[in-house]
């Protein structure tokens, strides 16, 4: 496989709304590097795809849902880059917009319905795959693990380089979504303890982020709850200011993971968290994909 040696850049820009009140945020667009392979998930495969190589491997086998940004990003890549790449699905088999792009993609797709995937954590998980695909490189959920995250350390170069477009010298802190925290704790690592890391947990406790964070770093970030009462879980009060947010600012935001970072900011900003000049990064970290047929 591979080399895989593409690194999109990231534009960083001013975002202007009312309820800010004086705090200033940048947001790092994420989901402009490219039309398919969007978001954060090309910098947590980076490593993957590095891993594969070395080892051998033909191609990748990882694991998602019927909107999966991780799954969606990893077939493009495939038919960019001309790797195989087999994806397991949670669930019972449904032509979402984003699985008939898998398709499309030439993945391969075995569905494990719900039991089956709640099986993912388990040991012997990947052992009937590896045998079925003894050439494929397994990549955990999401691009997960401290493989992931270490991808996403150029990101705070990224960054860095690009505060003198705002007329910034430094910045206070860092603002994302979790849904595994791999970016979370791949930016934490980078930081080394120059800047703070607040993760919007867009999926409830039992989903395992603030462990997976654990597993890569010790201290430097914090999680605050933003899941709305679960994952996927849609409310109207989220998507009015997802469109209240598009239409003033001109921002895009999805209902799963950007959406709802963005709205838990807003919150600890009127709950006076944050003071009037605090400078602070938020992370588009993509997935507007996954939107599609989802809020209808």
């Amino acid at each position: 496989m591979g080399p895989f040696d593409w690194l999109p850049h990231a534009s960083l820009e001013p975002l202007q709304l009312d309820w800010l009140n004086g705090v200033e945020v940048a947001v790092l667009r994420l989901d402009l590097i490219d039309p398919l392979i969007s978001g954060n998930k090309w910098f947590k495969l980076t490593g993957h795809l590095a891993q594969a190589r070395q080892a051998g491997a033909t191609g990748i086998i990882s694991l998602g849902g019927a909107y999966s940004n991780h799954l969606h990003a990893l077939a493009a890549a495939g038919k960019r880059f001309d790797f195989p790449s087999v994806g397991l699905l949670r669930g019972h088999p449904q032509d979402t917009p984003t699985v008939l792009d898998l398709k499309a993609f030439g993945m391969q797709l075995y569905w494990l319905g719900y039991g089956g995937y709640r099986a993912r954590h388990e040991p012997d998980f990947w052992l009937p795959w590896r045998e079925r695909y003894p050439h494929l490189h397994p990549v955990p959920e999401g691009g997960g693990g401290m493989t992931g995250a270490l991808g996403c350390g150029v990101l705070v170069e990224q960054v860095r380089m690009q505060l003198h477009t705002l007329g910034w010298a430094d910045y206070d802190a860092w603002w994302l979504a979790a849904g595994t925290g791999t970016t979370l704790a791949g930016l934490v690592l980078a930081e080394a303890g120059a800047h703070p890391v607040y993760g919007a947990m867009a999926v409830p406790d039992d989903h395992g982020v603030a462990q997976n964070v654990r597993a890569i770093v010790q201290g430097g970030y914090e999680l605050l709850d933003a899941s709305r009462g679960g994952f996927a879980k849609v409310d109207p009060q989220l998507l009015a200011f997802i469109d209240t947010t598009g239409q003033t600012s001109g921002l895009p935001l999805e209902p799963l993971y950007t959406g709802k970072a963005l709205l838990a900011l807003k919150q600890q900003i009127e709950a006076g968290v944050f003071a009037p000049g605090t400078r602070l990064i938020f992370v588009h970290t993509g997935g507007l994909q996954g939107r599609r047929g989802l809020v209808d």
